[in-house]
């Protein structure tokens, strides 16, 4: 296997925008991923996701062309500036389908980042089952706000 990147698709009965607007607000992010979410979805903005009460990572915003694509770096340590050597990247696509969105998602930077063997396989094992968990939630969080009136 190669561990270079986790890559998904789904398709969800929502409008781009308001995919868009569940993968890049922390009101929204709190309700499919993180446990907390403070980022702004602006290029260059800097923040954090938490997982429980001891899990913070940084997260910076690379991208944000609503309603079209969603990118951010995260992983790396918070006092430092991501870069493709420090941080793995995460990117939306949304491309509108039908009377939905198909939504491609991708993370990539596992080899950028210097890990190698072991390591490697366990980070990306890690992380290509936690996204295997998560955007399912966001495909059930997207269908319980196109439900509500």
């Amino acid at each position: 296997m190669e561990y270079g990147s986790v890559e998904r698709e789904l398709h969800v009965e929502a409008s781009p925008e308001v995919v868009y607007e569940v993968i890049s607000t922390p009101e929204h992010l709190r309700e499919w991923w993180p446990d907390e979410a403070d980022l702004e979805p602006v290029p260059g903005a800097t923040g954090t996701v938490s997982f429980g009460d001891t899990k913070v990572v940084a997260v910076t915003v690379i991208e944000a062309d609503p309603p079209r694509r969603f990118a951010f770096r995260w992983t790396h340590d918070e006092n430092e500036v991501a870069t493709a050597h420090n941080s793995l990247l995460v990117t939306f696509d949304l491309v509108p389908s039908g009377t939905g969105t198909t939504l491609r998602f991708s993370e990539t930077g596992y080899r950028e980042k210097g890990w190698q063997g072991a390591e490697l396989k366990e980070r990306y094992t890690d992380h290509a089952s936690a996204w295997d968990r998560f955007l399912p939630r966001l495909g059930a969080y997207l269908t319980q706000l196109a439900a509500t009136p």
